[in-house]
């Protein structure tokens, strides 16, 4: 199975590294502003994956009504919304993009959006401005999954993260996938007759 993951959010909450600490298990901190898009091939619960993952700059966005964020959202079947816990502009950043991603699927006749918020900066928790229950309930009341994670620091928690979303994709995938069946066609057919014999009467 592919899976096109977007990993999206402002500057300096630590998209890249989160993505590259879960390609290559190493942490590397500093990055400059370059669009990537890496491919990656796993086995995930016994199945082969490949992740297509798109990572850039979000100042390139400069606004979610962009032409580069449009073709973002509609390239991508998962998206991975990063935030710093130590940065309360991100935060509510990753509760616009939710949104705004959301309507753009909406609009192209896609309801199951899988999206994984994560806060990341775990170990810089003395600096912290973001609760972890403030991203537990956004991740609630908008049904998306919730990871408070350290990219410096914790390799297995970015790794369930990545395992996390692509479960929700092909959960998705699976949704869309599934024919209506012949016995679920003559099911509403057997019903529309039912309801036009009561109305009748």
């Amino acid at each position: 199975m592919d899976a096109n993951i977007a990993v999206i959010g402002r500057d300096n909450v630590g998209k890249s590294a989160l993505t590259v600490r879960f390609l290559t298990r190493r942490f590397i901190g500093e990055y400059g502003d370059i669009e990537s898009i890496y491919s990656h091939n796993v086995i995930v619960d016994g199945r082969d994956i490949t992740f297509h993952i798109w990572d850039s700059p979000y100042s390139q966005d400069l606004s979610t009504e962009s032409s580069a964020y449009e073709k973002r959202v509609q390239w991508a079947e998962g998206f991975v919304l990063v935030y710093s816990i130590c940065d309360r502009a991100s935060f509510n950043t990753v509760a616009m993009l939710i949104q705004s991603i959301k309507s753009t699927k909406d609009y192209l006749g896609i309801k199951k959006v899988p999206i994984i918020i994560v806060g990341n900066k775990r170990d810089l928790h003395h600096q912290r401005t973001v609760l972890s229950d403030e991203g537990r309930l956004l991740a609630l009341t908008t049904d998306c999954q919730f990871y408070e994670v350290s990219a410096a620091e914790n390799y297995h928690s970015v790794l369930m993260v990545f395992h996390g979303l692509v479960d929700r994709v092909r959960e998705a995938k699976s949704a869309i996938k599934k024919p209506v069946g012949i016995k679920g066609i003559v099911k509403s057919m057997s019903a529309v007759f039912a309801r036009r014999r009561t109305d009748s009467l």
